[in-house]
């Protein structure tokens, strides 16, 4: 497989164990094609803000995250409520994307999660589950699960 694929996200990692065990998979990763991650900041939600200062915050947000994307990117938006795939089916949607040509772009809000904006330029929505994760742990996760379908496209032994 040659990957080509991006992970874009809210805020940036700060403590040790999400740098570490995002590092290792990128590492991992990067055997396998292109692949990077771009973080854009998380603007501060005020004490006492009022919905209106949270909209404008991640509309905000969504703004710095559609600079990175471009027209013939295939984005896939994670949001809570949508579609959940299997390890397998990951793959076999990265394979088919990598075969058009396309940059796969994932994308991971903030803690307000992902603004209207980006939403509607996302080509699908994907949930990894129906619980709540910290952003950080949803990254490392969805590192994994690359990782995962990629050793997967590969016939190489990890997956079980």
């Amino acid at each position: 497989m040659n990957m080509n694929a991006a992970l874009l996200c809210v805020g940036r990692l700060k403590e040790k164990y999400w740098l570490d065990a995002c590092g290792e998979y990128e590492k991992r990763l990067s055997r396998y094609g292109k692949f990077e991650v771009i973080q854009v900041d998380d603007l501060p939600e005020p004490k006492n803000a009022s919905d209106a200062d949270r909209q404008k915050i991640m509309e905000k947000e969504g703004e710095s995250l559609l600079k990175h994307i471009t027209p013939r990117d295939h984005v896939i938006a994670l949001c809570i409520r949508s579609k959940e795939l299997s390890s397998e089916q990951l793959a076999e949607k990265m394979d088919s994307l990598a075969l058009s040509g396309k940059r796969v772009v994932f994308v991971i809000g903030g803690s307000l999660g992902l603004s209207p904006a980006v939403i509607s330029r996302a080509d699908e929505k994907m949930s990894m589950s129906p619980m709540t994760f910290p952003h950080q742990l949803a990254r490392v996760m969805l590192l994994e699960q690359t990782y995962r379908a990629c050793k997967i496209l590969s016939g190489e032994k990890y997956h079980k």
